[in-house]
């Protein structure tokens, strides 16, 4: 049974998604591929969650680097590696914050179902349906925030914000952030990048992993593309 810190993983199977019949899920879908994220969100679907557990259970920050030691083997992990594995965007913005407000709120009308701008402190029931996807794919993927996915924060609207008005964000940064908090002691950052991680381990040299859980893929309907689920 998978672990509790991976539970709530979402993947997406890309190559279904730009032949939806939805012009708003396929346009939302694009945005992503033009912002750099294909390559993390759509990396090969496995975990290794022994190995995860220990990387987590041993993990620290030293020198600006994310080391571990995972049977046995240290390893450590730079902002470098992972932008060239996942061929991260590394310029732009590093700070969400400097957004600018005129786009901040012409982002709270375009997602907005009823044409009213949405709340920053609102649901994503208020929202259009593709964008209440990209909200889980930012909450589940990027940010992994644990609380309630059905609540707009102001993290994932400036994260959403930057994506669908082609804000050029230094993704690098931003993940390598949240990894280095993951495995920080005491902070209140979930656990996640479980799928990554996994990929990282595969190509340390000399470990030795265990057995692998893959994702199932179903396709729920015309309106939600396919979704990876732990099994």
């Amino acid at each position: 049974m998978a672990s509790s810190l991976f539970i709530n993983t979402l993947h997406m199977c890309f190559e279904s998604v730009l032949a939806m019949d939805n012009f708003g899920m396929v346009a939302m879908f694009e945005s992503l591929f033009a912002n750099g994220l294909k390559g993390f969100l759509g990396c090969p679907a496995v975990i290794h969650e022994a190995a995860l557990l220990e990387f987590f259970a041993n993990g620290s920050v030293r020198d600006g680097l994310v080391v571990s030691t995972v049977n046995g083997v240290s390893m450590e992990i730079s902002e470098q590696l992972l932008a060239e594995t996942f061929e991260l965007p590394v310029e732009g913005l590093t700070d969400l914050l400097e957004i600018s407000k005129d786009l901040v709120f012409d982002a709270k009308s375009i997602v907005s179902f009823s044409g009213e701008p949405v709340s920053i402190s609102g649901k994503k029931k208020d929202m259009k349906v593709e964008f209440r996807l990209l909200c889980d794919i930012l909450a589940k993927k990027i940010s992994v925030k644990a609380g309630s996915f059905d609540a707009i924060t102001q993290e994932k609207f400036l994260m959403m914000a930057a994506i669908i008005c082609g804000v050029r964000i230094n993704w690098s940064r931003i993940f390598f952030k949240i990894l280095k908090d993951m495995v920080t002691p005491g902070s209140r950052q979930a656990k996640g990048y479980g799928i990554q991680i996994s990929l990282l381990l595969e190509n340390v040299p000399n470990l030795e992993l265990g057995e692998s859980s893959e994702f199932l893929l179903r396709k729920f309907s015309q309106r939600r593309p396919c979704i990876g689920i732990l099994c």
